[in-house]
């Protein structure tokens, strides 16, 4: 059996580490836990994960946040990967920070990524990991936020929250999606220290 596995995120040294690109993080760790390196393929970089007895391909795009969808029907198509066995891992300012939650499918929530993988694909129907990296921006400066490095503090934190969803992406890989939501969803809800419990929550999410 075989998955795709994507982290949305944006290609470049200046995007490295940044809150949108808490896909790209993910597999680096993901990649890194099983010692396997990422080649440059069309659309962007790959690597292939044996884990009992499933294939995980992961997929960087390389097309940047707003043309993703390109790059996840490209390599679908390429690895006969049928859409029930793909998984998207993307940021969400509308969760407090890293807050991880799993959903078999749904709409774009205001994400261009996931709008245009909705709109290449002519489909919302597959799964997606969403954690939070919140909304601590004032008005006029989202962009910046979003695009911004994590402090020390945050990295730290958000790294422990990364290695919950390398077990996620092995769960859903094993034992499917529903399985994993069970396990994971309830349980991956978290602040840092200092926040403030309401800073995040209900909050609308916005376009990136």
């Amino acid at each position: 059996m075989k998955y795709l596995i994507v982290g949305l995120g944006n290609i470049g040294d200046e995007y490295r580490n940044t809150r949108h690109n808490i896909g790209f993080t993910v597999l680096d760790a993901f990649a890194g836990a099983f010692k396997a390196e990422f080649t440059d393929r069309r659309y962007g970089e790959v690597c292939e994960i044996r884990y009992k007895g499933r294939a995980f391909v992961l997929l960087k795009p390389s097309t940047y946040v707003n043309l993703s969808g390109n790059a996840v029907n490209y390599w679908m198509k390429k690895e006969k990967i049928p859409v029930e066995n793909l998984l998207v891992i993307v940021d969400d300012i509308a969760l407090p920070p890293g807050t991880i939650r799993m959903r078999p499918k749904g709409s774009d929530g205001g994400h261009n990524g996931l709008a245009h993988i909705n709109t290449i694909l002519s489909t919302k129907e597959y799964a997606r990991i969403r954690i939070g990296i919140g909304n601590q921006f004032s008005k006029g400066s989202q962009v910046n936020f979003v695009l911004g490095k994590w402090s020390p503090d945050e990295r730290k934190f958000i790294d422990e929250r990364v290695g919950i969803v390398v077990e996620m992406i092995k769960s859903f890989g094993t034992v499917g999606t529903e399985l994993t939501m069970t396990a994971f969803n309830k349980s991956s809800k978290a602040r840092m220290t200092g926040e403030s419990e309401n800073s995040t929550e209900n909050k609308p999410i916005k376009d990136k």
